[in-house]
């Protein structure tokens, strides 16, 4: 572990679609804040999260509104904006009590906001990249107004997502997302019944009509978790899949703790049906899906910046299959943490031969790899040198 060498204060400002907890439902974003200011804090950073107030972070939490949205996509309503403006002002309005040494954001509306308040401020602005650069609208609008000497930095999650943000001024070294591989269940074989795992938001992008069309050719059951979310495009898809689903039934509410296998998984996976939709599950649930699953599918139809899925089934001993795209070839190990494939065909064959893949290789490329102790180790480095260089320059601008 890398051991800060001052004991520096880092200021987040989460988003505020769902809380900053542990145990979310669908919330990417919201998890790696959560796991980034849980790795500073063992690390001895003085860690302070400025979110919502249902939020239940490691470090300590600065509550600037009452609630999150608890959507993650809708309307930008008028209440929102309000919810939103105020945020970002009690967050500006911390961020500039004296004390803070790095402001580590995630969201480019958000940057463009305080990186316009803190301007005249020597608070650096740390930012670490979500989505892909088309996705970026308001950073597109400010980023030709900033120069190298801007004290907003900029974070990749994967190689894949550094190319793609290449003419990005001070864009860092790749800081893969990180995970806590100890709170994940580790199992040596799947257990009785077998079937095929995909979570994800219920999207074309994340394929799971074509987790589908893998399941019925290999005669494989399939459990598919995750949320559908209030777009239009999202809806006509799920309809369309919902054509090929079997058992609809929700698994994310009706129980929690240490009876949710006999009392909720064991029913479900005792049925005869085999196309199964179970709803959106949440952090700990999932593990348990993640753990008795034969593999789990990721066929992405999009370039994902870097999957979440990937890491945390395989920390459970679960070996995935999935596309060759985005940061997939970067996480995944082709041939000994699952297989990396180019079509149906392959990842049919995939299937097939799952049995080839030891589990304890899965959990340990996470732990080498994707750990949360790797993650704050790495944004460690970097808040050091930016407040190293900045040092410099004020020593050698007297």
């Amino acid at each position: 572990m890398i051991k800060p060498r001052k004991k520096m204060n880092i200021l987040h400002i989460a988003t505020l679609n769902r809380p900053i907890r542990r145990n979310l439902g669908y919330g990417p974003i919201e998890t790696v804040i959560y796991n980034i200011d849980k790795g500073l804090h063992r690390l001895g950073y003085r860690s302070i999260v400025a979110c919502s107030g249902d939020s239940r972070v490691i470090g300590e939490q600065y509550t600037t509104i009452e609630k999150g949205f608890n959507e993650y996509w809708s309307e930008n309503t008028l209440l929102q904006q309000e919810h939103m403006r105020r945020h970002l002002a009690l967050s500006l309005q911390r961020a500039k009590k004296g004390d803070i040494d790095i402001i580590h954001m995630h969201d480019a509306v958000m940057v463009e906001y305080i990186f316009k308040g803190v301007s005249g401020s020597p608070v650096p602005i740390v930012m670490t990249l979500h989505l892909p650069a088309e996705e970026e609208g308001s950073f597109k609008r400010w980023n030709e107004s900033l120069v190298s000497s801007s004290r907003a930095y900029f974070v990749p999650i994967s190689e894949y997502q550094r190319k793609q943000h290449r003419e990005l001024v001070n864009a860092q070294r790749v800081i893969h997302h990180g995970i806590d591989v100890d709170d994940y269940p580790f199992r040596t074989s799947p257990g009785p019944p077998d079937y095929l795992f995909s979570i994800g938001r219920i999207t074309r992008d994340k394929g799971q009509d074509k987790a589908i069309e893998v399941a019925k050719k290999t005669g494989s059951r399939l459990i598919i978790a995750g949320n559908v979310q209030n777009k239009a495009k999202d809806r006509v898809f799920f309809k369309k899949i919902r054509k090929s689903i079997d058992l609809l039934t929700d698994a994310g509410k009706p129980f929690t703790g240490p009876d949710y296998y006999e009392k909720v998984m064991k029913p479900i996976l005792d049925s005869d049906k085999q196309i199964i939709y179970i709803g959106e599950i949440d952090n700990a649930q999932k593990k348990l899906w993640y753990r008795h699953a034969r593999a789990t599918l990721f066929p992405i139809q999009w370039g994902e910046p870097f999957g979440l899925v990937l890491i945390e089934s395989m920390a459970c001993g679960t070996p995935v299959i999935a596309f060759r795209k985005g940061s997939v070839p970067e996480i995944v190990v082709h041939g000994k943490t699952g297989f990396v494939v180019d079509s149906i065909d392959e990842m049919i064959k995939a299937v097939e031969e799952i049995y080839l893949i030891d589990p304890r290789d899965c959990r340990r490329h996470v732990k080498n790899n994707f750990s949360i102790a790797s993650m704050a180790g790495k944004y460690s480095q970097l808040y050091q040198w930016i407040v190293d260089e900045r040092t410099v320059c004020l020593k050698t601008s007297r």
